[in-house]
Parts: structure tokens; sequence; C-alpha cells
């Protein structure tokens, strides 16, 4: 089976050349310059011409939208291997901005088209990659629909979990800001700190430091998570003063 070839830029010369496989879409953006971009730097605006799609080659972004009265809703955060711009629509749907130090790989977006026009690999890929998307709203509306901020949050770890290197790790790295939680879930920051201290206090979950968690109970944070407002969970008295002591 012949290997199909794509045309790559070098980066030093600007020349177009038969460089790597179109083997899947990374492979699009694999010899393309890493950008680097500072957290709170915006990498699109919201209404910006689509000139480009991204591939995330470290850190997290938060991509948001503001509203007519100024406020900020949070759509979804992405990770190493995210793509950005991906709905191939004429302007960018969100506003994008590094959360944490970021590295980037851009590709145009007409070649782009091109390429997975050509390649029925890419066509499937690209499919998943839309799907993704999608199936990103559908958690980002389950989790507003939970009545508990208990809820909420559980879910939100659990979603952050997702992670392949969280998988093999009780800690939950939370490179975002309380504030960006708080967009994220359609709370407020009081009530997003006050939740994470009562989980903790009821040893859910540790806060090892302010921007990761550790959970303690993977079960009852997976209950908290299916919407279980009965607090059976909570421990006795006697139990978290026990817990307050050894955490001391």
């Amino acid at each position: 089976m012949s290997a199909q070839v794509v045309t790559m830029q070098d980066a030093r010369t600007g020349a177009w050349s038969q460089a790597l496989p179109a083997a899947d879409l990374s492979s699009l953006f694999a010899r393309q310059p890493v950008e680097k971009f500072a957290p709170g730097q915006s990498v699109f605006w919201e209404g910006d011409e689509a000139m480009h799609i991204f591939e995330v080659a470290d850190g997290m972004l938060r991509a948001l939208r503001l509203l007519s009265d100024g406020r900020r809703i949070i759509v979804g955060f992405l990770q190493a291997g995210d793509l950005l711009g991906v709905s191939l629509k004429e302007r960018y749907l969100y506003t994008v901005e590094a959360v944490s130090p970021v590295e980037l790989r851009r590709f145009p977006r007409r070649r782009f088209e091109d390429e997975v026009a050509r390649h029925s690999n890419l066509q499937q890929q690209l499919f998943s990659r839309l799907r993704d998307e999608m199936t990103a709203a559908q958690d980002q509306a389950v989790l507003l629909s939970r009545r508990s901020a208990e809820a909420k949050l559980a879910n939100f770890f659990l979603m952050m979990r997702r992670n392949e290197n969280c998988k093999r790790t009780s800690v939950v790295d939370l490179p975002m800001t309380r504030l960006d939680i708080a967009d994220y879930l359609g709370m407020t920051i009081e009530t997003v700190s006050r939740t994470i201290t009562k989980l903790a206090n009821n040893g859910v979950i540790a806060i090892p430091e302010r921007r990761s968690v550790t959970v303690l109970k993977m079960e009852t944070l997976r209950s908290l998570a299916d919407g279980d407002d009965s607090e059976h969970w909570l421990p006795s008295p006697m139990a978290r003063a026990q817990h307050a002591s050894a955490s001391a």
C-alpha cells in the first residue's frame, strides 16, 4: 500500500517540499514551527477571520465567549493534542487564551481543507474531532444542569482526570484559576471555593496546592457526579474532627 504524501513548508526557507505521509491529522502539523504563548495571551479572538487551524503541542488554553453585558462564559478547556478552529467556519466562534505556558503549531486553513478533502482517512479523523467538540458541548450542558455545586465540581474533576497522565494517579491537575472554573460551571467563584473546601474538609479530596486536587474517595466523587444530593457521604462529626486533626 503506497504512502500518502503531503506537502510541507520548510520553516526556515519557506519552500514547499514533499515530506511526511498523511497518516493522521497531527502529521499535517509535525513540521510546522512551534509558537509559544504566555498565560493570558490570546491566540485569536471571537469573530477574527479563521485563517489557520492550530494544534496544541503543550499546555492548556480556555475557549470563551463574551456576552454583550461584559460577562464571560468559558465554553471549554483545550490540552495537548487538541485542535483549535477545527469547526471550519469563516470566522472563529470563540476567543482562545492561554491558561498556562502554551506551545502551538499552526497550519493554513485553506491548505488544511485541501488536504482533508484529498484523503479519506483525514476526513474520518476530522469528523471524529468535530464529534468530540459536540460531545464536549453536551458534557458542559450536563454540568450546568446539575442542581448542586458538589455535583458540578465532582463532574468537573472527573472530566479533567480524563487526561491520560491523570488517569495513572489520583492527582488532578487544575492549571486554570478558580474564576475560570466558576465561569465554566456557571457558578460564582465564592461558591467554587466554598465547595472545594467542603469536599476537602469531608475527606473526598485533598488540596496539596492551589492548582491541583488529590482524589481520596473516587467512588464518593463519582456518586456525587451522578447527582447524589443526599449528603450521606458526609462523615460524622467525630470523623471530621479526626480528619482535621490528621491534616493539621
